[in-house]
């Protein structure tokens, strides 16, 4: 249930995203870029913690691909982007090598700050 409505939510900031794209004189400043870098570290975070713990596909990877695709960020943008989703990978990856409580515990709070961010975004700041 958790997961649909995170993907629901980043659907959303997708779509609204979209339009933006050509944009990319002003995408470096857009008021956003601190909450889209958050979102880009949680995603990262799920990307190694969900299979850690049994999730069988690779649909963070994917939703920060599809961020990507949509935002249309120039390329020193695109760089923190990426570097906060593999920032966010690589901080677990250093503590957790199997699934524990612990793991669950941030997957589930991580779950919820992705949501929180991603509605935070579509209601600030959708067009």
């Amino acid at each position: 249930m958790k997961t649909k409505s995170l993907t629901v939510s980043i659907l959303l900031i997708l779509a609204l995203l979209a339009p933006l794209g050509g944009r990319t004189a002003v995408a470096a400043e857009m008021a956003y870029d601190r909450q889209l870098l958050r979102l880009a570290e949680v995603l990262g975070s799920l990307h190694y913690l969900r299979p850690l713990c049994g999730e069988k596909d690779g649909q963070w990877r994917e939703r920060m691909e599809a961020l990507l695709d949509a935002e249309k960020p120039d390329p020193e943008r695109r760089a923190r982007l990426v570097s906060s989703f593999n920032h966010g990978y690589s901080a677990f990856a250093s503590v957790y090598k199997t699934c524990t409580k612990s793991a669950v515990m941030a997957i589930e709070l991580y779950m919820k700050e992705g949501e929180q961010l991603s509605t935070g975004i579509v209601d600030r700041y959708g067009y």
